[in-house]
């Protein structure tokens, strides 16, 4: 796989004061599409690309979804980027890169990966990350954070149809990436600082309920940071009608039939 240190970082970001802005405003927004789609609309301006996701990778955890988006594609790219955390990410050349710098760089280092599905040997990896949405190559930036041990990626994929990234394209992503790495981390602190509450709170549920399936899991912590089912839908990659059907299934499955409920059961299994 094809990875490198950025070592020229500091020159000037040949984004304008405003684009700037623009993103630092709207870091921490409650959406899991929001970030991925800005850099995509931005970076689009620049060199055709089809796709964006940025995933966390805490140490001795599973990946995480920050945030994804694609304008350019018929495809559920949040399904695409669950079946990558839970199948594939172990196989990413990402990994490979992050695993051969982890005791080496510092937290203010950034890397590069370049990979093209010619690079991809997995079948399965192959065709629902690359083929199905007919993309040929992907950019990565990554980033180790020294403060909470994990790291952070931001995806860039181009469209079969454009071809390869050529070098004025990878140029001008090294040149913004210092940028795109703090908007990241920033954006990550504040995701964490989010759903840290959620979590706790979800996890005195599961402790009463241990027979709840990782989905049951994943929609009780939406529902603890006050998601509603349309806001949850597009987050798990289903429609609209499902994801007001699963709310109900797993009311039913912790004995209460709406949202306050929920909530009370949640004080009562802090407190007993």
């Amino acid at each position: 796989m094809n990875h490198w240190l950025l070592t020229n970082v500091y020159h000037q970001s040949p984004l304008t004061t405003g684009e700037i802005a623009h993103l630092l405003a709207q870091v921490g927004e409650d959406c899991r599409t929001w970030l991925a789609t800005e850099l995509l609309t931005l970076m689009r301006g620049k060199m055709p690309l089809a796709q964006c996701t940025i995933f966390a990778y805490p140490q001795g955890q599973k990946p995480q979804v920050l945030s994804c988006s694609d304008q350019a594609r018929l495809v559920q790219i949040s399904r695409i980027s669950r079946d990558y955390i839970e199948r594939f990410h172990s196989l990413d050349g990402n990994r490979q890169a992050m695993l051969g710098h982890r005791t080496k760089q510092g937290g203010a280092r950034i890397l590069a990966q370049l990979q093209s599905i010619e690079d991809i040997t997995h079948r399965d990896y192959r065709r629902v990350c690359y083929e199905q949405p007919q993309i040929s190559q992907r950019m990565a930036l990554l980033n180790h954070q020294e403060d909470g041990g994990a790291w952070l990626s931001i995806n860039f994929y181009r469209g079969r149809e454009h071809g390869n990234f050529n070098q004025r394209e990878i140029e001008f992503i090294e040149a913004v990436a210092p940028l795109l790495i703090q908007i990241t981390r920033l954006h990550y602190r504040a995701f964490n600082e989010a759903n840290q509450m959620p979590s706790l709170l979800s996890q005195r549920v599961e402790l009463l309920y241990p027979e709840l399936t990782r989905r049951d899991r994943e929609l009780l912590r939406y529902l603890l940071r006050g998601l509603g089912a349309e806001d949850i839908a597009p987050l798990m990659g289903i429609q609209h009608s499902s994801a007001a059907t699963y709310i109900k299934r797993l009311y039913r499955k912790v004995g209460v039939s709406r949202h306050r409920e929920l909530l009370g059961l949640v004080v009562r299994g802090r407190w007993s």
